[in-house]
């Protein structure tokens, strides 16, 4: 089990690990009531965190290792039920308690797998390629609604990329150069690359764009929509079958198969409701700064604005 909060102003300065901030005392006192409404023995506790860097705002954690419990399944669905009474509000406000499944610390083969838009990249794709056509403002308030899943999302996809029919094919290239990707996104990537274990991005975005990132990061696999172009231009359609939520759970399963992974050594990140099945599917469901109806579903929250926090979720070493 884990607490994690952003290092805040009032703790500038402050070496994270040097011990757990104001905001994570609070949680560990609500997670001390929550062990005596269970009756469990708790192990003692240890800290540790990310000091403020070129990624922005650090971040600092207290977790207590329920592995080292007799029956420590029974006593993570116990804690979860205690400590998570509303599934999408912070118990603590400012800090992110999550239960995380021991299975990802017995030394297997990890399979990452992440949404693309707002949880790799800090955009919204398709709104930078509708800004070129004038219509960003439009596009964007279709995928506000997608992705708080009031939409169904082959619908709104087809409508929004409508948007952007005869524009120049080179607006694509100019996007790329102007996607960032989320504070710690290239340093998560790397150390479980590392370490030997999968990493993979699925998007209801396009693989125009994210081909060139999954070079550049080295991702062991890729899935996109394509948009349609002819003579130059985009066609306002997309080619073959939209990668809905239902694909993006498909690909989990289909990339966590070709590595020999266990479906509870698969960690998931999204922020939206097309992502809500590939979530569903993976050992460790992690809602990343994400929409109401992913946060009740998920089995860890994310609040802050740094990709490398699942890291310190899953309990990687040096995060």
């Amino acid at each position: 089990m884990i607490a994690l909060a952003p290092t805040t102003p009032a703790h500038a300065g402050t070496d994270p690990t040097d011990g757990p901030a104001v905001p994570l005392q609070r949680a560990a006192a609500l997670v001390e009531r929550a062990v005596a409404e269970t009756g469990l023995d708790l192990p003692a506790p240890v800290h540790g965190g990310r000091p403020d860097d070129a990624d922005g705002t650090g971040y600092a954690w207290t977790r207590w290792p329920l592995g080292e419990l007799e029956d420590a399944p029974a006593a993570a669905a116990m804690l979860r039920s205690v400590l998570r009474p509303d599934p999408v509000a912070q118990a603590v406000p400012g800090v992110d308690l999550a239960v995380v499944p021991d299975a990802l610390h017995d030394g297997g083969r990890l399979l990452l797998i992440m949404d693309v838009d707002s949880t790799l990249i800090q955009q919204e794709v398709i709104e930078m390629l509708a800004a070129h056509a004038g219509r960003e403002a439009e596009v964007a308030a279709v995928t506000d609604a997608a992705m708080r899943g009031e939409l169904d999302f082959a619908q709104s996809l087809h409508a929004r990329v409508e948007a952007l029919a005869g524009l120049p094919v080179r607006v694509i290239d100019e996007v790329v150069a102007l996607v960032r990707l989320s504070p710690g996104a290239e340093r998560l990537v790397a150390a479980l690359l590392a370490g030997g274990h999968h990493v993979a991005a699925v998007s209801g975005g396009f693989t125009q764009v994210l081909a060139p990132l999954a070079e550049r990061l080295n991702l062991t696999h890729h899935r996109a929509n394509r948009l349609g172009v002819r003579d130059g231009v985009l066609t306002g359609r997309v080619e073959g079958d939209v990668v809905d939520r239902a694909v993006k759970a498909a690909s989990l399963r289909a990339w966590a198969t070709a590595g020999d992974i266990a479906p509870d050594h698969v960690i998931a990140v999204g922020d939206g409701a097309n992502d809500l099945d590939m979530l569903a599917a993976a050992g460790l469901a992690v809602a990343y700064n994400a929409k109401p109806a992913l946060r009740h579903a998920a089995d860890a929250q994310l609040n802050l604005p740094r990709l490398d926090a699942v890291g310190a979720l899953a309990g990687f070493p040096g995060f």
